[in-house]
């Protein structure tokens, strides 16, 4: 029995989402339904829609989803009918080597996983198959999803506040505790300040940083990147953001973590940091970008560059830890959520992201 779930497509890119009616296939065997109540909005997203990103239409975005399971498939063992989910776009199988090494963001079957399965996820009322982003697509009110692109969350979490776990959280606490290992006591730079960064800066406040240093070019985030936990501010508009941190640091950081996307700010973190220091890009640098960087400081100053996908996550355990911290008042969520918008006016919703003046925006799917 197929699911009728209200829905925002992209027909065309670049194009705004149209919302229409789709219709979302039964779960298979380790799949589950899903009755979607919030997602989030992700800068990744809006690139698919303004044709920054290359994209196939008609696809169904969305990949930060909350919401209740109303099916599970006859091979899910580990969720249950009226769990609380988070999804995740980094599925894995857990046997490959990648998996099997605790490695779980590079599984080699993730788009096997997302993708390949005997019926379309789902159709509109033409006909059409509608892609969903990630095997995830959760700008609609159910979804049909692989069980291990799933995390359960405690019910005490609210799920509006919960849908921004999956993606911007995840990877900006990941960075900082798996990808980099940040150190109590240690001095961090986070260049940009969008929920990412934000979540960067709140990782390194709980690692216990003795210095994190926000850079960006909006004097409202820096401000908000302070009540964060970013104890200084440097506006790269006014200022050179390198020269700052070293003045600030009496010669570079430890740890540097780039959340713009950009190769230009690739580059600072790398130069921001200090003999024997690690730069971490978390920002999605477009294909082709070309990243200059000094040969010596390499292997001079034993500097390390390297790349953190979704924060090297391994998401079903740590979700539900970052759940208990927000629980316990440690890790400021709700601030985060800077704007919620009803499903039918999505597209205002990716307006403010671009306009680059807010956090994170959630858009209320269904009830």
């Amino acid at each position: 029995m197929t699911t009728r779930a209200a829905a925002a497509v992209l027909y065309q890119a670049p194009g705004k989402l149209e919302n229409v009616t789709v219709t979302v296939d039964d779960p298979t065997p380790d799949e589950v339904l899903v009755r979607v109540t919030n997602a989030g909005l992700c800068h990744s997203d809006l690139h698919e829609m303004d044709g920054t990103f290359d994209t196939d239409p008609p696809i169904l975005l969305g990949h930060e989803a909350s919401g209740v399971i109303e099916a599970v498939g006859a091979n899910v063992r580990d969720l249950r009918v009226g769990d609380h989910v988070v999804s995740c776009l980094s599925v894995f199988c857990g046997s490959c080597r990648f998996c099997t090494s605790g490695r779980l963001t590079l599984c080699v079957n993730r788009h096997q996983l997302s993708h390949e399965r005997p019926r379309p996820r789902l159709t509109d009322d033409q006909g059409r198959t509608v892609r969903p982003t990630a095997g995830i697509g959760c700008f609609a009110d159910a979804m049909v999803v692989h069980q291990n692109a799933l995390a359960a969350i405690s019910e005490a979490m609210p799920l509006h506040t919960a849908s921004i776990l999956g993606c911007a959280v995840t990877t900006g606490l990941g960075a900082v505790f798996r990808s980099a290992r940040v150190t109590p006591g240690s001095t961090v730079l986070v260049i940009g300040t969008g929920g990412v960064g934000m979540a960067a800066i709140q990782g390194a406040r709980i690692a216990g940083a003795s210095r994190i240093i926000a850079v960006d070019v909006v004097a409202a985030k820096l401000a908000e990147a302070k009540v964060f936990g970013a104890t200084d501010v440097v506006d790269a508009r006014e200022h050179d953001p390198v020269e700052a941190v070293r003045e600030l640091t009496g010669g570079g950081v430890e740890f540097a973590f780039e959340a713009v996307g950009n190769a230009r700010t690739v580059e600072q973190a790398f130069a921001a940091l200090a003999p024997g220091g690690c730069a971490t890009v978390i920002g999605m640098v477009p294909d082709g970008s070309a990243i200059s960087i000094r040969g010596a400081e390499l292997f001079l100053q034993e500097k390390r560059l390297q790349g953190s996908f979704m924060g090297s996550n391994q998401f079903k355990t740590d979700i539900p830890r970052f759940v208990d911290l927000y629980l316990q008042g440690r890790l400021r969520l709700d601030e985060m959520v800077s704007r919620r918008v009803p499903l039918e006016d999505i597209n205002l919703g990716f307006e403010l992201i671009g306009s680059g003046r807010v956090t994170r925006v959630v858009a209320d799917i269904g009830g």
